[in-house]
C-alpha cells in the first residue's frame, strides 16, 4: 500500500497471481497484509485450489455439508488420520483383524498367534486382556465383533487340521470379566459369524451333497448356552468343557431354545456361503452424505427386477416353467438311455441339483416393508471363488432363538430358502463393509477379465492385481459411484484371502497386499492417504466415535494407530507454534 493506505495492486491482479501459487504459498502470502489476507480467503480461489490439488472431477459438486471451499480443503487435509502415533507389538504373528466397540473405548485384535487381545483406547493405547485359544484346538483367530451394548465379544477362529480343512468355531467372551461364555462350531470358518441381537449370534454349517454341490445352513445361537433341565443361573459355561464341543444342533436334546435354523441355501459349482454380516434397515433414513454426481445410472441387482442387469444366483427362486420342463426332459432322457450326456460330470451334477431343488425352494420375499434387518454374505453360482453377494431379509419373528429348533414357516416341500437379492461383481470378492448408517455396502473385488467364461467351476478366471472398491445402495438396490482404486493384491484365486475394509461418515479405508493401508473420501472418490507397513495390511478400522482415529493391522505383526494432523496438534497443544493457523498445512506432502 502507499503512504495513504491505498492498495498499490488491485484485488483482481492479486487474485490472478494467487491462482498460480500452491495452497501453502497462498496461505503464506496472506500474512503480508490485510488486503492479501482477504484475497487469500476468496471462495473462487479456493475452489480452483481444491479441484487442482485433489484432482477431483469438475462435475463433482462440493460436499453438501461444507460451508466454504477453504474449509472443505482444510477438512480433507487436516482431518484425515494419516499421522502414525503409536505402534503396538504385543502380537507375535500376523495380525488379521481389528474391531472397535460401539463406544470407541475398546477394540479387539485377532492374530495367527492364536490370541484374541482386547485393548483400552485411551490417548495411549494399552492392553487389557489376551485370550489364548490354543487349548480349544484353534489354529488361529481371524475375526471379532462387539455386540450392540459392548458387553460381549464374538471371536471367530480356525481349527487345527489338514490344510484343506474348513472347520472353525465361534467363541463368546464376557467383557465384564473376560470369561469365555460359550463356543459354537462354524463351518466353513470364513463364515466368520456375526451378532443379530445383543445376545444372539449367527453361525454356519456346511453339508456336502455331491462333488461340487452342497447346502449351507445358517443358525441363530444364544450367546449363553443353557443345558436342558439346568436353570440359566446355574448353567455351566462352555469355557469349562473339554476342547471338543459339539455344535448345538448336533446335540439338540441337551439344549433348550438356544439354537434355531434361520436359512438353508443350496450351493452350486463348489460355492459356499461365507462372510456373513447384518445390516439394520431402520437406520437407512440417516442423512445421505453420499452423492452420485457425474456417474451413469447404476446396475440393478434386485432379483425381482426384469431389467437386463438382473443376476441369477444360487437358490434364487423358482425357475420359469419352460426351464423346469427342459431340465426334466433332459434328465428323463438321460435316465432312460435315450440321451447321451454332452456335459462334464461337474456340469451334469449342477443340472441335476438345479432340477431337484425346483419346487423345493421357498421363493424370495420381495417386499421390504416388513424387513427388520438384512443378512448379507458372499456366495457364487459359477465357481468356488466368491463372486456374488447374497441378501436375505430377516423378519421380526426370526429375531429370537425361541421357538422350534428348525425354524418356522417352512412347508414340507420347501427344503431350501431362495435369496431375496443377488449382486454379481464378476470378480473375486475379498472384503465387505457397511457405512455407519448401514445403507451402503462397500466391496473389495478383484475383477475377472472382461468377457471371461467359467467353463470349469474348479478353475475360475484369473483375477486382476488391482482391487476395485465397489459401492452398492441397499435401500435402492443399485450400484452407485464409480469404483475406487489405488490398492493392489497379488495372490492367485486359490490363495486369495480377505482384506477387511471400514467405512466412517466421510471416509472409507482398506488394507492391501502392497504393504499399505488406504483412505478415500466417500463423496469425492479420491485417495487421500497411504499408510505404510512392512508387510500386507489385512485390516483397518475407524473409531466409531472419532473418524480421525484409524487402526491398521498387518502381517508384520504390528497394529498401528493413526490420527489426523488436527488431533495431533490438539494433543500437543502445550508446545506453542509461531503460526498455529498455518500448521494444518504440513510442509511435507503425503
Amino acid at each position: 500500500m502507499d503512504e495513504g493506505g491505498t492498495p498499490l495492486l488491485p484485488d483482481s491482479l492479486i487474485y490472478h497471481i494467487f491462482l498460480s501459487l500452491g495452497p501453502a504459498d497462498v496461505l503464506a502470502a496472506g500474512l503480508v497484509c490485510r488486503q492479501w489476507q482477504a484475497v487469500s480467503r476468496d471462495e473462487f480461489l479456493w475452489r480452483e485450489q481444491f479441484y487442482r490439488y485433489y484432482q477431483v472431477a469438475r462435475d463433482v459438486p462440493r460436499h453438501p455439508a461444507a460451508t466454504s471451499w477453504y474449509e472443505e480443503f482444510r477438512r480433507l487435509y487436516d482431518t484425515v488420520p494419516c499421522v502414525e502415533v503409536q505402534t503396538l507389538k504385543e502380537h507375535t504373528d500376523q495380525v488379521l483383524h481389528l474391531s472397535f466397540s460401539h463406544s470407541g473405548y475398546q477394540f479387539a485384535s485377532c492374530s495367527k498367534d492364536c490370541t484374541v487381545k482386547i485393548w483400552s483406547n485411551d490417548l495411549t493405547i494399552s492392553l487389557l486382556h489376551s485370550a489364548d485359544m490354543r487349548p480349544y484346538n484353534w489354529s488361529y483367530t481371524q475375526f471379532s465383533q462387539f455386540n450392540q451394548d459392548d458387553s460381549l465379544l464374538l471371536a471367530s477362529g480356525v481349527f487345527l487340521g489338514p490344510h484343506n480343512s474348513s472347520s472353525g468355531e465361534i467363541a463368546v467372551i464376557s467383557l465384564d470379566n473376560f470369561a469365555l461364555l460359550s463356543r459354537v462350531r462354524n463351518k466353513p470358518y470364513d463364515v466368520f459369524g456375526c451378532w443379530l441381537t445383543e445376545t444372539s449370534l449367527i453361525s454356519g454349517n456346511l453339508h456336502r451333497i455331491g462333488d461340487i454341490t452342497s447346502c449351507s445352513v445358517l443358525w441363530l445361537n444364544n450367546a449363553f448356552q443353557v443345558r436342558a433341565g439346568v436353570p440359566p443361573a446355574a448353567a455351566p459355561s462352555l469355557a469349562w468343557c473339554p476342547p471338543a464341543v459339539s455344535h448345538p444342533q448336533d446335540v439338540e436334546s441337551e439344549n433348550v431354545n438356544v439354537v434355531k435354523r434361520l436359512f438353508k441355501i443350496q450351493n452350486l459349482n463348489a460355492s459356499t456361503i461365507r462372510t456373513v454380516m447384518v445390516a439394520d434397515c431402520s437406520r437407512f433414513d440417516s442423512p445421505d452424505l453420499l452423492l452420485d454426481a457425474g456417474a451413469a445410472p447404476g446396475r440393478v441387482f434386485d432379483l425381482g427386477s426384469d431389467s437386463e442387469g438382473e443376476a441369477v444366483g444360487p437358490g434364487s427362486g423358482p425357475a420359469p416353467a419352460h426351464t423346469k420342463e427342459g431340465l426334466r426332459r433332459f434328465l428323463d432322457g438321460l435316465l432312460d438311455g435315450r440321451a447321451q450326456p454332452q456335459l462334464s460330470e461337474h456340469a451334469l451334477e449342477t443340472k441335476v441339483a438345479e432340477l431337484l431343488a425346483q419346487g423345493r425352494t421357498k421363493p424370495p420375499e420381495h417386499s421390504m416393508a416388513d424387513a427388520h434387518k438384512l443378512l448379507i454374505f458372499t456366495t457364487g453360482c459359477l465357481t468356488y471363488s466368491p463372486h456374488q453377494i447374497g441378501i436375505k431379509q430377516i423378519l421380526p419373528h426370526q429375531m429370537t432363538t425361541a421357538g422350534p429348533v428348525l425354524g418356522e414357516g417352512r412347508g414340507s416341500d420347501a427344503f431350501f430358502d431362495a435369496l431375496d437379492h443377488v449382486i454379481d461383481v464378476h470378480g473375486h470378492i475379498i472384503g465387505m463393509g457397511l457405512s455407519p448408517d448401514n445403507r451402503y455396502l462397500y466391496v473389495n473385488s478383484r475383477a475377472w477379465p472382461s468377457g471371461s467364461v467359467v467353463a470349469d467351476p474348479m478353475q475360475p478366471p484369473p483375477i486382476a492385481e488391482e482391487i476395485d472398491l465397489l459401492v452398492f445402495d441397499l435401500k435402492t438396490m443399485r450400484e452407485v459411484k464409480r469404483a475406487l482404486r489405488a490398492h493392489r493384491a497379488y495372490t492367485p484365486n486359490d490363495e486369495c484371502f480377505f482384506i477387511f475394509l471400514d467405512v466412517s461418515r466421510d471416509f472409507v479405508a482398506s488394507g492391501a497386499e502392497d504393504r499399505h493401508g488406504y483412505i478415500w473420501d466417500r463423496h469425492y472418490n479420491i485417495c487421500l492417504a497411504k499408510l505404510r507397513h512392512q508387510d500386507v495390511v489385512n485390516s483397518v478400522v475407524f473409531s466409531p466415535q472419532e473418524q480421525e482415529l484409524l487402526l491398521t493391522a498387518s502381517d508384520d505383526a504390528t497394529i498401528k494407530a493413526w490420527r489426523s494432523p488436527r488431533t495431533v496438534r490438539i494433543h500437543q497443544a502445550a508446545r506453542p507454534r509461531p503460526h498455529p493457523f498455518l500448521s494444518w498445512f504440513a510442509s511435507q506432502k503425503r
